[in-house]
């Protein structure tokens, strides 16, 4: 199989114009009045009765003739005989002469004779209840709703291209419809690709390399907002004569196929052969990122566009190129625009020369500026769009972003609001949990030296420092508290072990921290005193230690390893071996800090989180 190269990468623009050329509509479908909300309507529809079908009453009191009250005031009233009451969902059974009147009931049909009502807050009753006093005069039609008053029969009710809402609906129901005529949605077929894939819920083998499919569940959801339907397919393998069954099992039954994965340059990647051999390939690579090895097609009837295997690529290229086209066929409005304006927070280089569309987050300064900082973690990272407001598009032509430079923010939904408080820094499970009664935090866990590079940079509000790390800028503590360290061994502690030495003198092995973590930091320090102690130099006992420069992210991911039983001993905190029910050895404490910019100390979320942080360190 030969391998397929991006050649003559297509503009944003080709891409665009490649999926406008493809028919998504699903057609037209009647519904129930309870499923329509939301559904867009492809024909007039007119009423075929009034609204309402009667003459009402609009208040409780009385029914009369309009000409028996003229003249009558509190000083003067009208004296009536009262002949006879009408109730709602009743047919009246009087007819009213000169001098008469009838109680009635709020929204009863008027009876014969009556032309008018008079509300029973400017009436009195006679004690033996067969006359009513009226004590003001009322006009021909007064408090009363006539006939067709709402709707006229034949008069226009709705029109085509109205998305229906809660007070179409009850217009609906007062006309009696009972079933509308919408705009088909779009079916969406959803196949994620790749042998490597497992479904959520379904047991996963790491060590053959599963990962659990995020694309279809996110893709799906993309779909539902945009007014298509969703419908998810199994994972089609990398094998060529699986994938082709399935991407032409669902081109069969939906308007629109979307794959993603299988479409890079690789041997491995068939998925534009399918294309090209059972449909028609438009397009190929887009000259944009995240977003490169787009495809765009048609297979059989359907239309169909491939997108990239990373989430973070493959929801930015679904967001920017394929919901417009499914709200087009839905009929379903574009969401109105929602954009923000900011300054960068930090500067950002980029010279591949292509259209970026890039993922930020917003906070706002001391001042109550927007600042604009990127967030990505490159597009295999889910995380980049969760920890991301929106994104800033940049032009093929532009390398360089300065620092303080406006931007536009496009933001992912017009509810979008900054966090109030946005912290960076170290693992910490303490953190984590003050966290969770804060207002609306954002907090990434990048350890305690990023964290302290950021918060120099002036982008975060705070930053969670651990270990011997200080920082060589201006910031303000907010509060601190201890964490016992040490080496996390399996139940029992089967090894015995019984400190650091036993990782240098012994056949075992270890999982590290990485290097940006305050726990490695204080282990670092444990070694050079080991060292010291030993009389040796410090990389003798870091290369005597199996597996010291096997650095792990997370706090639980070295625990997690032993219990997987890939390691003896892994890096990690007491608190984290008593929750996994595993054994500990400790070796030290170590402080836990939060550090405020200094421009940020008056903001609302700094404070709330001093005065959340001032329990926890008097704890």
């Amino acid at each position: 199989m030969n391998r397929k190269e991006f050649r003559d990468l297509a503009t944003p623009d080709e891409a665009r114009a490649a999926i406008d050329s493809l028919s998504l509509e699903g057609g037209v479908e009647r519904v129930a009045l309870e499923d329509a909300r939301g559904r867009v309507l492809v024909a007039r529809l007119d009423a075929e009765l009034d609204v309402p079908g009667f003459d009402r009453a609009s208040l409780d009191g009385y029914a009369l003739r309009a000409r028996d009250t003229f003249g009558a005031d509190e000083a003067d009233p009208a004296r009536l005989e009262i002949v006879g009451e009408v109730h709602a969902g009743a047919k009246p059974d009087v007819a009213l002469e000169e001098g008469q009147a009838a109680e009635i009931s709020t929204g009863a049909v008027m009876p014969d004779g009556a032309d008018a009502m008079v509300p029973v807050e400017r009436t009195d009753t006679e004690a033996d209840g067969n006359e009513v006093l009226i004590r003001t005069s009322v006009a021909p039609g007064d408090n009363v709703m006539f006939a067709g008053a709402d709707v006229a029969a034949g008069e226009r009710a709705l029109g085509p291209g109205t998305t229906i809402t809660p007070r179409d609906i009850g217009l609906l129901s007062a006309l009696g419809i009972d079933e509308v005529p919408v705009r088909a949605k779009p079916t969406v077929g959803i196949v994620s690709t790749g042998d490597e894939l497992v479904r959520p819920g379904e047991v996963l083998e790491s060590d053959r390399g599963e990962i659990y499919d995020v694309n279809s569940y996110t893709i799906a959801a993309g779909v539902e907002d945009s007014g298509g339907e969703a419908i998810l397919y199994p994972h089609a393998g990398d094998e060529q004569a699986e994938m082709e069954e399935i991407l032409r099992t669902a081109a069969d039954e939906c308007d629109l196929v979307l794959s993603s994965g299988s479409t890079s340059a690789s041997a491995v990647d068939v998925i534009y052969r399918v294309i090209e051999e059972q449909g028609e390939l438009l397009l190929h690579g887009v000259s944009i990122k995240p977003g490169k090895p787009m495809l765009i097609g048609r297979l059989d009837d359907s239309a169909y566009v491939g997108l990239p295997g990373y989430p973070v690529s493959a929801m930015m290229v679904f967001r920017t190129f394929v919901a417009p086209a499914i709200r087009e066929a839905a009929g379903v409005p574009e969401p109105a625009a929602a954009t923000v304006s900011g300054r960068l927070a930090r500067q950002e280089r980029y010279e591949e020369g292509r259209h970026r569309l890039m993922p930020v987050g917003l906070v706002e300064s001391g001042d109550g500026e927007t600042l604009v900082y990127p967030v990505d973690k490159g597009s295999g990272a889910t995380t980049s769009l969760a920890d991301a407001d929106g994104l800033v598009e940049v032009g093929p032509e532009t390398d360089y972003l300065e620092k303080g430079e406006p931007v536009t923010v496009t933001l992912f939904s017009p509810d979008v609001r900054p966090p109030t408080l946005f912290a960076v820094g170290e693992d910490d499970p303490t953190f984590s949990r003050l966290l969770d009664g804060l207002e609306n935090p954002r907090y990434l866990s990048v350890g305690s030296r990023p964290g302290l590079r950021r918060l120099r940079d002036g982008v975060p509000d705070a930053a969670v420092v651990a270990g011997p790390v200080e920082p060589e800028f201006e910031a303000v503590e907010l509060g601190r508290w201890e964490r016992k360290w040490g080496l996390v061994v399996p139940a029992g502690n089967p090894a015995e072990l019984e400190g650091l030495a036993d990782l240098v003198d012994r056949d075992l092995r270890f999982i590290n921290r990485t290097t940006d973590s305050g726990l490695r930091s204080s282990l670092g320090a444990s070694v050079a005193d080991l060292a010291d102690e030993r009389g040796v130099d410090r990389h003798d006992i870091v290369d005597a230690i199996d597996g010291f420069d096997l650095g792990l992210r997370a706090h639980e991911s070295p625990a997690r390893k032993v219990i997987a039983g890939d390691a003896d001993a892994g890096l990690g905190l007491r608190e984290t071996a008593d929750r996994l029910d595993l054994g500990f050895v400790p070796i030290g404490e170590q402080p836990v800090r939060a550090l405020a910019n200094p421009d940020r100390t008056e903001k609302a979320g700094v404070r709330e989180l001093e005065a959340a942080l001032s329990d926890v360190s008097s704890a």
